[in-house]
């Protein structure tokens, strides 16, 4: 079977500029983006800001490696912060909760959209309510999974390297260690990255063709996955360099707007129509991606078809 990358992007890009621009409509931009919105309501755009101080100092690094302590002791002399802290994450957790629903669901509507090229909020809603909320359980048991396996990783690093630091009281002798935590960490990222990834743009799909929830979706991923890992693989590194190369664009268009389309970027909801081409290509891209593993994964309809096949069992 002869996977290809290239080819799929660009049945992607044409069904984006058939949708979006032939004719511009801009109802249908905010619509669409709409639900474009409610499917990222979850992913992950975090920022990594530069021009933080420097550490100086061996009294900074001992102040740095105590610093959980000393946030420790603050809080058993700060009730009243320790409880509004408290409250305020408790608050973070509903919101994230409520994220995750909204988002799981808005994943099936913009698909939907996609799939069909046309714009609806209401009726993808509440077709695709079984699947949404399926989507949703799953989010949030890896979730939890996910804050067990990256808070157990940090705590036994941070044990290790106080131990280290106090049997020695030396801060040479826990760089190498500490560079090789660091590494851990970014492994670790990558790889519950790459399952989100597999899930949203294939899993979703699958979920989405059949009528089926996200464990009878992974049944019928994981052998394709098995069956064809590299191609699979591929898919990951020439998404994350796509990825890279939008991220540049964007960038050079704020610069050369002199920093004016940034005003449009900061808020969420705009952000998402003005960015709609991306999104959009993108999730066409994963479904054209996935078709090419045969008819049974087909979800654009096709000349003589009245719509997507769904409710059949993949094979």
């Amino acid at each position: 079977m002869d996977i290809r990358y290239f080819e799929p992007l660009s049945r992607a890009y044409e069904r984006m500029l058939q949708a979006l621009f032939r004719p511009f409509d801009i109802k249908k931009w905010f619509v669409v983006g709409f639900t474009a919105f409610l499917a990222g309501l979850t992913d992950c755009h975090g920022n990594n800001g530069g021009g933080g101080g420097q550490v100086r100092g061996a009294h900074d690094l001992e102040e740095l490696i105590y610093f959980p302590r000393h946030v420790q002791e603050w809080l058993h002399d700060n009730p009243v912060w320790f409880m509004l802290i408290i409250v305020g994450l408790i608050v973070i957790f509903i919101l994230a909760v409520l994220f995750a629903w909204l988002g799981s669901r808005g994943k099936f509507m913009f698909l939907d959209n996609v799939v069909h090229d046309r714009a609806q909020v209401a009726k993808p809603w509440y077709e695709f309510r079984h699947e949404g909320n399926s989507l949703f359980l799953w989010s949030v048991a890896f979730g939890f999974f996910l804050l067990l396996v990256f808070g157990s990783y940090l705590v036994y690093c941070y044990a290790r390297l106080l131990a280290m630091y106090e049997y020695s009281y030396d801060f040479s002798a826990i760089w190498l260690p500490l560079a090789g935590m660091v590494l851990g960490l970014i492994a670790l990222i990558m790889l519950t990255s790459y399952v989100e990834l597999l899930v949203v743009d294939f899993v979703v799909p699958i979920m989405y063709r059949s009528r089926v929830g996200v464990w009878a979706g992974l049944q019928v991923f994981l052998p394709l996955f098995v069956s064809h890992v590299f191609s699979f693989i591929g898919y990951g590194l020439f998404t994350m360099v796509l990825w890279i190369f939008i991220v540049i664009g964007i960038i050079a268009a704020v610069v050369l707007t002199c920093c004016i389309g940034l005003l449009f970027l900061i808020i969420p909801y705009i952000s998402t129509v003005v960015l709609l081409p991306v999104s959009y290509t993108m999730r066409a891209f994963s479904v054209e991606f996935l078709e090419q593993f045969g008819a049974e994964y087909q979800l654009f309809p096709r000349t003589g078809q009245g719509g997507v096949t769904q409710g059949l069992p993949l094979s």
